[in-house]
């Protein structure tokens, strides 16, 4: 919507140009050839102003030197009125592979169907690697499965590409692989509503791709690096981000622009999460430039866009992950302490000073954490390249599996199959386990 803007808002500055033109009387007779760069300098060309002309028009080679009528300049300033709402050319990616789940294996397909239906067996736990999958040149940053496809997996990473990949499939693995990126991607998220995918990152934008088409259908500009994205959880029109400069924006995608702000002079935002009702949702944010450690973690209101607390989290230590229980009222915090703290989600917001996750490392990595499907088990990735599976309950550690030699940045269960988790690493590698 930004590009558009930009671009007939410089349109402005023609039309008067045009004004001024159109005023001067014609020319009594036809030009000779040899005065053509004379004429020229007083009409403009037809390649100056493709705007004013439909598509034939626009096919046709130009002649230069030639006399446009007035006819043909009124007919362009009608043109020229009605092309403002015209979308701007579509560019589309290339598609290496399907993301139909026609050639996903027998097996996984029934498994999907069957947990759909509600027979899923919890309380199985990820043993072994499966498959690696390899495209990405640089660290992965963000991982998510689809909820409504399941044999979909979304990466973003580094490289300034996100990655779709169909999984299971016996063919090639690599479905899609979208750059319209013009710099490193920081996080990527699924619609609930179809294969909507949306990605933000360095280039201070969030870019809204149709994955079936393979289109880039929306693009939202900010003033910051935008570092982290969360679809509303009952409304997948709205949608938060956070970014670099401690905004946090509450986007519509059906009007294109931002309809809430939650302003409080915050460092870089690192990371936000909905309640499960939907009413409030938590940030994280880089307290280290201010040695004020009491808006480190944020529960916000959505609607009143004020906060409820921001005395939750009084360590000197930021957190790049914070993330909901899906069903208690808890949440819990990456923290660079090499620990993960969980809260109570109703208030006052305590911090539970007798229970800690702290078996793992961040090390100043972006480490993520998540929980599985119900909320039973917290995974959390690390910086020594092991992902460490513990109970939630209890804050005991179940299983760790070495999965790479450098970081592992993010884990995340899939939505359906309980004994089966994604993750990525620092090194560009992205994994699955079963």
């Amino acid at each position: 919507m930004d590009l558009l803007c930009n671009a007939y808002s410089a349109a402005s500055d023609e039309d008067e140009d045009e004004k001024k033109i159109s005023s001067q009387p014609p020319p009594t007779k036809r030009m000779r050839p040899e005065n053509r760069s004379s004429f020229q300098q007083i009409m403009p060309s037809v390649q100056c102003y493709p705007k004013f002309y439909s598509s034939d028009q626009q096919k046709e080679a130009p002649i230069a030197g030639r006399y446009i009528s007035k006819r043909e300049r009124a007919m362009s300033g009608s043109l020229a009125v009605s092309d403002v709402n015209l979308p701007s050319t579509v560019i589309t990616s290339p598609v290496v592979g399907s993301i139909s789940d026609s050639d996903v294996r027998s097996d996984i397909l029934s498994s999907l169907r069957s947990q759909a239906k509600g027979s899923a067996h919890h309380g199985r736990t990820p043993e072994r690697l499966t498959m690696t999958l390899n495209s990405h040149t640089k660290a992965v940053n963000a991982i998510q499965w689809s909820p409504t496809h399941a044999h979909l997996l979304a990466s973003a990473g580094m490289d300034h590409a996100v990655c779709i990949w169909n999984v299971w499939s016996r063919g090639q693995k690599k479905a899609c692989v979208f750059n319209y990126h013009t710099a490193a991607v920081k996080d990527v998220r699924w619609s609930q509503q179809g294969l909507s995918l949306l990605s933000c990152g360095y280039d201070c934008s969030s870019r809204l791709v149709d994955v079936e088409k393979g289109i880039e259908t929306q693009l939202f500009k900010e003033n910051q690096v935008v570092g982290v994205i969360k679809f509303h959880p009952e409304n997948s029109n709205l949608f938060l981000s956070g970014g670099s400069k401690g905004f946090i924006r509450l986007w519509d995608i059906r009007v294109g622009r931002t309809v809430q702000e939650y302003v409080r002079g915050l460092g870089p935002i690192l990371d936000v999460d909905f309640s499960i009702d939907a009413k409030h949702f938590i940030s994280s944010s880089d307290i280290s430039k201010t040695n004020i450690s009491e808006n480190s973690i944020i529960v916000w209101d959505v609607s009143r866009q004020v906060p409820l607390s921001n005395q939750i989290y009084v360590e000197a230590y930021t957190c790049p992950c914070i993330r909901y229980h899906p069903f208690d009222p808890f949440f819990v915090a990456q923290s660079n302490g090499n620990y993960i703290a969980i809260f109570s989600s109703r208030p006052p917001f305590r911090l539970d000073k007798y229970k800690r996750y702290e078996k793992h490392g961040v090390s100043g990595f972006p480490i993520k954490c998540s929980f599985n499907l119900d909320g039973e088990r917290l995974a959390s990735g690390s910086s020594d390249g092991c992902i460490y599976l513990y109970d939630y309950r209890s804050a005991e550690l179940v299983r760790k599996i070495k999965a790479y030699e450098q970081a592992c940045t993010d884990v995340a269960f899939h939505p359906c199959i309980p004994n089966v988790i994604a993750s990525c690493s620092w090194n560009g590698d992205v994994s699955i386990f079963e």
